[in-house]
């Protein structure tokens, strides 16, 4: 166990507020200067069914899934098995449950340290409406050294809309916890951080959508991507702005192109199964050449797969499931924070290159909540270029130098509002000759691959012969691995692409300058990226695989052991 972090699960069945009790023990941390976050794992169901709060408190920002965990606070052992391979157990794990009750097979295999109190008779004997969750709030917070006012201020915020006896209830069980003397000792992360934000990956998204101007949503509720709609439906009251929950994804998407068409700033949320509906829509887009942003928020599939769960496997349709040549923007954020900047430059591409954009996020980077340093926000708010009064014919597709075309609004004098989904010549005119067909698919891929996307299109770490090529989520165990692999000698630069399409073919050749061994690391199954790559570039260096399908985040140690088996350690 590290004095640089310390995990903590809490498990139980759907309902028993596990999850409120993770997020008010990480917004107390946060409060004193800590740093951490917290996964949120839930089964698949619709109701019932299991969850787990599984928090990882550090004095760094590299957030990647805990190997390990300290601490396990079972409220129930009803449906634990579920989360066997995610929550890993040692002898030097301490497991605080009821006294009734047969410990789970595994955990008996494990071996850890068990503190058997009877949470449920101290919330019933500290208030009538006492819930163990809170008493479990008491108890975690008491060993972490948090407040205890601290702890009854954000349960009385969060149970601000109930009933006075239920706060009343949740302080009086907080104290109880809090005085429950536990002989667990723990090492604890040192605090200290100053001007920290305390959110998760939707809502950083959201964030990100609204400063760079998106002003209308539509949206069909899908899990793990239906956090950005809650979210960003108070935040564009605020500013102005509308949300709609559709009657489904194809309504979503079509509204959406439709809110653009009129020139507001538009946006949708959804995941695999609903972008799947999403497609013949977004080619629309393609071939009016009309701005949108879709931010897909990807889980474990095909189908309706693992909802609930994260998984790297909508690379394909977001980069190839449009029909026809259809270029368009793909992106992926970084980590929780890079959602701010990387969906609000999103945001700002598809304004400026009159195309749709799709970021793909996932249910790890989604609803997992950190706390992290002030985000970096996308600086330049980029408008439509909207026709100007100059003299002439309006032509809504001009052959510009830059392939941009200047778009007017409904309703503009003496300029004919054109979006057409048919082929069509330079006045918008559907068209079905070769030649104007051939002009307009050049011009719609040559203003994509002769943008200056800058140096925002990856995140480039490190020097050496070895390098570790991922995007998304998968880019903190990269780092993480890249440092463990350091530590055996083994130098590695690592690339975190947020830029997938158009991909910077020249620019990410030269990050790899002087390299021998190239690693493409993602959580899939059929090795999207890597195949995706290998298709776009012409490596000079070998190229493998590491490629590990969800629900179980990716574990650096499992990278460095591949990387190991190819370059040995020497």
């Amino acid at each position: 166990m590290s004095a640089k972090q310390l995990s903590i699960a809490i498990t139980g069945a759907g309902g028993a507020g596990v999850i409120s009790c993770g997020e008010l023990l990480l917004q107390a941390w946060a409060r004193q200067g800590g740093r951490g976050l917290l996964r949120k794992a839930y089964g698949p169901q619709i109701r019932g069914g299991e969850s787990a709060a599984l928090l990882k408190l550090t004095e760094r920002e590299r957030y990647t899934a805990s190997s390990h965990y300290d601490v396990v606070l079972a409220l129930d052992w009803a449906n634990f098995s579920r989360f066997e391979d995610e929550i890993c157990l040692g002898p030097d794990t301490w497991v605080i449950c009821e006294p009734a009750g047969e410990l789970p097979d595994s955990v008996l295999a494990a071996q850890p340290r068990v503190l058997r109190l009877p949470m449920t008779g101290l919330a019933a004997a500290s208030h009538a409406d006492g819930r163990e969750n809170m008493l479990a709030l008491g108890l975690l917070g008491g060993l972490l050294g948090l407040p205890v006012s601290s702890l009854c201020k954000l349960a009385g915020q969060k149970l601000s809309g109930k009933p006075q006896a239920y706060q009343e209830a949740a302080t009086a069980c907080i104290e109880r916890g809090a005085n429950e003397k536990l002989n667990c000792q723990l090492q604890i992360p040192p605090l200290g951080g100053k001007d920290l934000w305390y959110l998760s990956g939707n809502q950083a998204a959201g964030l990100g959508a609204l400063e760079a101007g998106i002003r209308f949503v539509a949206a069909y509720p899908i899990t793990p991507a239906s956090d950005v709609l809650e979210w960003m439906a108070g935040g564009l009251e605020r500013v102005g702005g509308h949300l709609v929950q559709a009657e489904d994804e194809l309504a979503a998407i079509n509204m959406t192109i439709g809110a653009a068409f009129g020139g507001v700033p538009a946006f949708t949320a959804t995941s695999g199964p609903g972008l799947a509906l999403m497609t013949e829509s977004i080619g629309l887009a393609v071939a009016s050449e009309t701005p949108v942003t879709v931010f897909n928020v990807t889980r474990g599939g095909p189908s309706t797969g693992i909802p609930t769960k994260s998984e790297q496997s909508d690379l394909n349709i977001a980069l190839h499931g449009l029909h026809g040549d259809a270029p368009h923007l793909v992106l992926a954020p970084l980590d929780i924070a890079d959602c701010v900047f990387t969906t609000g430059w999103a945001v700002n591409l598809a304004q400026q290159l009159q195309t749709p954009a799709i970021v793909l996020s996932d249910q790890f980077l989604g609803q997992s909540t950190a706390v992290v340093s002030e985000p970096r926000r996308c600086e330049n708010t980029i408008p439509v270029a909207l026709a100007a009064s100059e003299e002439g014919e309006y032509l809504r597709y001009n052959l510009t130098t830059s392939g941009i075309s200047t778009m007017a609004s409904p309703g503009d004098v003496d300029r004919r509002f054109t979006a057409d989904g048919l082929e069509h010549n330079e006045k918008g005119t559907p068209s079905a000759k070769q030649s104007d067909h051939q002009r307009q698919l050049d011009k719609r891929a040559d203003k994509l691959t002769g943008f200056d996307f800058g140096e925002d299109w990856g995140h480039i770490s490190g020097s050496g012969t070895v390098a570790l090529v991922c995007f998304g989520s998968s880019s903190a165990p990269v780092a993480e691995a890249a440092a463990l692999l350091a530590g055996r000698g083994v130098a590695v630069r690592t690339i975190s692409l947020r830029l997938l399409a158009p991909l910077q073919a020249t620019p990410l050749a030269g990050a790899l300058a002087g390299c021998e061994q190239l690693f493409v690391v993602e959580q899939n199954h059929s090795k999207q990226l890597f195949h995706y790559l290998k298709g776009q570039m012409d490596f000079q260096q070998q190229v493998h695989s590491y490629a590990r399908a969800g629900p179980v985040p990716l574990n650096p140690q499992s990278i460095v052991q591949r990387v190991l088996e190819v370059v040995g350690n020497d």
